[in-house]
């Protein structure tokens, strides 16, 4: 019989998640199959796929025909390329040693690919998070600006409105304007500022009779 290795779909609306599978041809595609080799969620980013690399690599080389979806999926787990290596291996172009060392070293380049995807995935999505905090910062900063004019002229339409309540309340109990009030208030006239008194006039000072003359006049009496 045909033998392919296909998706089984399982999982529910718009969260599918698929079984990898090996089964007859002929079979329906989420049908009986006869061995289930790994799964595939591309639900994640990226697409996580788990297999059984033993299993799907000997199936393979036992004339499984993968679908295209399926070649995508072992082609990235390297599937593809460790059956080339082992009918290196059958042909006696190189050794099990060098091939499953070659297996080896291709998986830890493809691991240090995926982390450097990843990496540069989650700077991405930093810088778009970051992005989208300053717009939304920018949004609230305008939305507060506008809240805070329409408070000030809310504000000032109150006070308006209670200045204008109390003089009417004003004008009714006294039943005159409040302008008319203000125009016929007199002036307040200035008080004038107090003259200061003239300072008083120095008295002349005694002038004190010379010493000499008087003891000349002492002596001719």
């Amino acid at each position: 019989m045909a033998v392919k290795i296909r998706l089984a779909r399982r999982g529910r609306k718009k969260l599918a998640m698929f079984d990898v599978v090996v089964a007859d041809a002929r079979a329906p595609r989420d049908g009986k199959f006869v061995e289930k080799i790994g799964t595939y969620n591309p639900n994640t980013n990226p697409a996580t796929i788990v297999l059984n690399e033993k299993q799907a690599i000997q199936w393979v080389l036992n004339g499984a025909q993968p679908t295209d979806t399926a070649r995508t999926v072992l082609s990235s787990k390297g599937i593809l390329y460790a059956k080339h290596l082992q009918v290196g291996v059958l042909k006696g172009a190189l050794t099990q040693e060098q091939a499953d060392a070659k297996f080896e070293a291709w998986k830890v380049e493809k691991a240090k690919q995926v982390e450097a995807s990843n990496t540069k995935l989650a700077q991405s999505k930093a810088k778009s998070k970051a992005s989208r905090l300053e717009a939304e910062a920018k949004v609230s900063s305008a939305r507060a600006e506008v809240i805070a004019a329409k408070n000030k002229v809310a504000d000032e339409a109150i006070v308006a409105s209670v200045v204008e309540a109390i003089n009417e309340a004003e004008e009714e109990a006294t039943g005159v304007e409040v302008e008319e009030v203000v125009a016929e208030a007199p002036a307040v006239e200035e008080t004038p500022a107090v003259e200061e008194a003239p300072a008083a006039e120095e008295a002349p000072a005694v002038e004190e009779a010379p010493a000499a003359e008087a003891s000349e006049e002492a002596a001719a009496e």
